[in-house]
């Protein structure tokens, strides 16, 4: 294990922090394979501790969970500046983290670093609070939601960014809170969420330009046919004459609608079958959406907090982390059943993904108070859980790199 030091123009290291976050690191790992692992390859990921500006660099092998390297992020040492959503380049040479505090602009922004040392490469400011990325592999363009989390609850966008340069070539305009951005398999279309609207959006990532909407409730609907700004507005009007027959009905209408709200926070890549798949936190289910139809085709009952969700390559596979039910989840689409869920040994887990042999899955836990954050490997054969690595706070953010 080892630990680099983001040097960059004035920004100063936390070097202290870090070194702390290592040592927890490395205790984790004497305790790292409560089931000895069964496999012969290495696979290689990267996960962000969003509490302590770190990205860890981890790898699961024979011997279970390990660190191999602890990178420093962020600028402003009196600053938790929040490394939150990662990506991996598709040639597997580059590795990108949102920073979501801004400081001192208002912006959040995106680093760039080589995956081969893990060395900083440069950097680009982007809107507020940007979270999760995706990189189309036909003309390389990255796009980050900008989910805009301690701001106004209004519309917000996404940043189109040029890895090469580094530089924002353009925004596109979307709702409310968008979370869970993930690109098709052409690298022609990206899917996000609007979290606050409960609408699906498929964003042409060629044209830089929304082509469809799905409302995910009746408070996604009425956000797309503008619904629900007639009530608000009409809302407005009726406060002024609260006496007057009638002047309640716009203000039930917009209840009507908050109680019916999924509130998403992830949508999939599409799945060879034509589907994708939303994770509704708020209405404890993960819908089944059809990409030509546009429709929702499925309904997944799940605990609590469905947050996060991934999908096998064969399509016939996903996982879910149930972040207000402190498990996680494993689904047979075919059959539409859960056949596998395990408890997490410590609260709040939150990002997971799934190797792309199919063969493992793994998933952050962010932990509460003192505690650290730490990384769980599961078996997609027995759905067990085959070990665990504590690593520095907060985990969060996952991206896969390589298999070895």
């Amino acid at each position: 294990m080892s630990l680099t030091r983001a040097s960059r123009g004035p920004a100063a290291a936390r070097f202290a922090i870090a070194a702390v976050a290592a040592a927890i690191a490395l205790l984790g790992a004497s305790f790292a394979s409560p089931v000895a692992a069964q496999t012969r390859r290495t696979y290689t990921f990267y996960v962000a501790a969003e509490s302590d500006d770190i990205v860890e660099k981890i790898a699961f092998g024979p011997g279970g969970l390990r660190l191999l390297n602890s990178i420093e992020v962020g600028s402003w040492p009196t600053e938790i500046e929040g490394p939150h959503g990662l990506a991996v380049s598709p040639d597997g040479e580059y590795w990108y983290v949102s920073i979501a505090h801004g400081q001192p602009g208002p912006g959040g922004s995106i680093v760039k670093y080589a995956t081969e040392d893990d060395a900083w490469l440069g950097e680009v400011e982007v809107g507020m609070f940007p979270a999760t990325m995706a990189i189309s592999p036909s003309i390389g363009l990255l796009y980050v939601v900008n989910f805009n989390l301690h701001g106004l609850p209004e519309p917000s966008s996404i940043s189109v960014v040029d890895p090469e340069s580094m530089s924002e070539v353009g925004r596109v305009g979307v709702g409310v809170m968008p979370h869970g951005a993930r690109m098709n398999r052409q690298g022609t279309r990206l899917y996000t969420v609007n979290m606050m609207d409960d609408v699906l959006v498929e964003v042409d990532a060629y044209r830089m330009e929304i082509t469809r909407q799905l409302g995910l409730s009746m408070h996604g609907r009425h956000k797309i046919d503008g619904t629900h700004e007639q009530h608000m507005a009409a809302g407005e009007g009726a406060g002024e004459h609260a006496g007057h027959e009638g002047a309640a009905a716009p203000m039930a209408g917009m209840q009507m609608d908050m109680a019916d709200m999924v509130k998403p926070t992830w949508a999939t890549a599409p799945t060879p079958q034509g589907k994708l798949y939303v994770a509704g936190n708020g209405a404890a289910k993960i819908l089944e959406i059809d990409v030509e139809s546009w429709e929702i085709t499925r309904e997944l009952a799940t605990p609590a907090g469905p947050y996060n969700l991934d999908v096998s390559a064969d399509g016939r596979l996903l996982a879910a982390t149930y972040k207000s039910s402190r498990a996680v989840g494993f689904w047979d689409l075919e059959k539409g059943e859960e056949v596998g869920r395990i408890e997490t040994l410590r609260p709040i887990p939150h990002g997971i993904v799934i190797s792309p042999d199919g063969r493992y899955a793994f998933a952050t836990i962010e932990g509460i108070g003192g505690e650290p954050g730490s990384v769980e490997a599961y078996d997609l054969r027995t759905f067990e859980r085959v070990a665990h690595l504590d690593i520095a706070k907060q985990a969060g953010g996952i991206a896969f790199w390589r298999i070895d």
